[in-house]
């Protein structure tokens, strides 16, 4: 109920944020108080085109300065950041900040999209209600990916891609007490889609794309390859940037105004690169955009997005990684075309495939990509081409690049992010698996000398014992260390015991479940018990240890189970000797 709550609310939100979009656009550009959509791209301004996102820097940099640093950026590695080291705890402020100022940086010339700033608008709201509510830190993330993947459907109607973005950057878990809020809220987000923008594709083509042959799906695979190496070039560049900014001897306040007067003045020269440019990513895809405006489009966008973004302004990086990424896919797709005609590559799934395979190899968010394509256009025909694509795009990036773009920038603070989300091997071994059988059975009248003695008999070298009453019932464990140093050494076991309870677990229970107790009890052995009292083992921490290290030797160690040389030595002996070889 929280999540869908929260998600109508951002649905309303991103709709007033687009906007705000539009509004501050039409202000600046076209001097005229209207909420209608307009590009910059028709203005006629001139020269006064370069000082106009300079203008919306400085204000951003104030708003940052004087409200919250937290709102420079694109969003999503900020919201990340909070859920691994801040507990999913963001400042309200930035659910007010980032909204407004993502619309002045986008609005006077920024090139980037609404998404970035209604995730992380959506991530704040969601964290602010997981601060007020009396809830875990587990539902406070939940809350926040809710929020922040509702913004992400209600502005391009995807919820099944937003559900996976969630995954792959936010959860860093995949289980249903986060899956289905997320999924609610992303449901929900999608509905708003529908209401307040319309139930049309976002990236809507005039044609249907057909299905790939054998040798296009190669060279689709070849573009994704390529563009996997560029996703790595691509990241590196943007760090690069905000390196540059980091040696300047001015203030960071500053840094965005700088930022803006090179996306004006690249924008004089090249208008498409201004603004959201949502519009420009379908004239790609529909394959009406001429080869030589792909082109400028590609290097002016990369080079604007990417100082932009590096100063540290308030913006997004999906709409520029689409924009950059399917007009490198529809370069591709030309240059192949003009190589191996016979290939038959359509060139509006060669700029999609471009465009899912960038951001693959830029954020490694594969199944996003993949999804987020097929949601925004749907053309299921192109399935097939965007998975090998995106998995090239992927295996690249992740062998050149240790980090990602959505990473790199909170692993510099030396903040980790899980690369793989495997299964919690705690939860499926069982305690009987792992606990050991006691050596040695001690009776719970006698005394601490008579133990000793015992000890030194049965020259074990066990260090916890096994304590039994008269009639053979099981009264508890004792550890050697209670024993040494137990205050009265003529008392008899049972006096011993009782001054140091281990709880006891059933051997059914998973090692996880061990742990827990183990941990809330704080002890450092536990008593494995089953109700008939048939299995009396113990798990102390050297069990535990000992588990851990065969999981990682199961996980890492490579052993040869099938000997094909001896397999083929016997059946030739077999044969020799007139006897069947199958």
């Amino acid at each position: 109920m929280l999540a869908v709550g929260l998600a109508a609310g951002v649905a309303l939100i991103a709709r007033l944020l687009v906007g705000l979009i539009n509004l501050v656009t039409n202000l600046s550009f076209f001097g005229r108080w209207s909420l209608a959509e307009s590009s910059p791209v028709n203005a006629t301004l001139g020269l006064w085109v370069i000082a106009l996102p300079a203008v919306g820097g400085i204000l951003v940099g104030l708003m940052a300065f004087y409200g919250s640093k937290a709102i420079r950026g694109h969003g999503i590695p900020e919201a990340m950041e909070q859920i691994l080291v801040n507990k999913s705890r963001i400042k309200p402020i930035i659910a007010f900040l980032k909204p407004i100022s993502a619309a002045i940086s986008i609005g006077t010339g920024g090139p980037f999209g609404a998404e970035g700033p209604i995730i992380a608008t959506g991530g704040a709201l969601g964290s602010t209600i997981g601060q007020i509510l009396t809830i875990s830190d587990s539902e406070r993330k939940t809350l926040l990916a809710a929020g922040a993947t509702a913004g992400m459907a209600t502005i391009f109607g995807t919820p099944l891609a937003a559900i996976f973005l969630a995954i792959e950057l936010l959860l860093f878990e995949f289980s249903a007490r986060s899956i289905i809020p997320v999924a609610l809220a992303c449901i929900t987000g999608a509905a708003g889609h529908h209401l307040l923008f319309g139930t049309d594709p976002v990236f809507a083509l005039s044609e249907t794309i057909p299905e790939a042959s054998n040798a296009a799906l190669l060279a689709y695979s070849a573009i994704g390859l390529l563009i996997g190496v560029l996703s790595v070039v691509i990241t590196r560049l943007v760090y690069f940037i905000e390196d540059g900014f980091e040696k300047l001897p001015l203030h960071w306040m500053w840094w965005p105004a700088l930022g803006g007067l090179a996306v004006g003045l690249i924008g004089y020269v090249a208008p498409k690169t201004l603004g959201v440019g949502y519009r420009n990513i379908t004239d790609i895809l529909s394959g009406t955009m001429p080869l030589s405006l792909i082109l400028s489009l590609c290097l002016f966008k990369l080079l604007s997005w990417s100082i932009s973004l590096g100063s540290g302004t308030s913006g997004g990086t999906l709409a520029p990684l689409l924009t950059i990424g399917g007009a490198i896919g529809a370069l591709a797709g030309h240059a192949i075309e003009g190589v191996f005609p016979g290939l038959a590559i359509n060139l509006p799934l060669a700029a999609l495939v471009g465009m899912s395979a960038l951001f693959a190899g830029a954020s490694r968010a594969v199944l996003t990509s993949i999804v987020f394509a097929l949601e925004t256009t749907h053309q299921t025909n192109s399935l097939l081409p965007l998975l090998a694509a995106c998995a090239g795009s992927y295996s690249i990036s992740f062998l050149l690049m240790e980090n990602t773009i959505m990473t790199e920038k909170i692993a510099r603070r030396g903040t980790k992010t899980p690369e793989s989300y495997e299964s919690d091997w705690l939860e499926q071994w069982t305690v009987g698996e792992v606990a050991t059988r006691s050596e040695v059975f001690l009776a719970d009248t006698s005394t601490v000398p008579e133990v000793y003695q015992y000890l030194r008999q049965a020259a074990t070298k066990s260090q916890r014992f096994v304590v039994l009453d008269t009639d053979h019932h099981f009264r508890g464990i004792v550890s050697l260390s209670a024993l040494i140093t137990y205050p009265d050494q003529t008392a008899p076991l049972h006096v011993v015991m009782a001054a140091k309870q281990y709880p006891s677990i059933s051997p059914t229970s998973s090692l996880k479940d061990a742990i827990d107790l183990m941990t809330r009890k704080q002890v450092d052995m536990l008593m494995v018990v089953s109700a008939d009292e048939s299995t009396i083992r113990i798990l102390d921490y050297t069990n535990l240890f000992s588990a851990y290290q065969t999981g990682l030797r199961e996980y890492t160690h490579r052993e040869k189970h099938i000997s094909v040389r001896k397999s083929l030595s016997k059946r030739f002996a077999y044969s020799k000797k007139g006897k069947p070889t199958s």
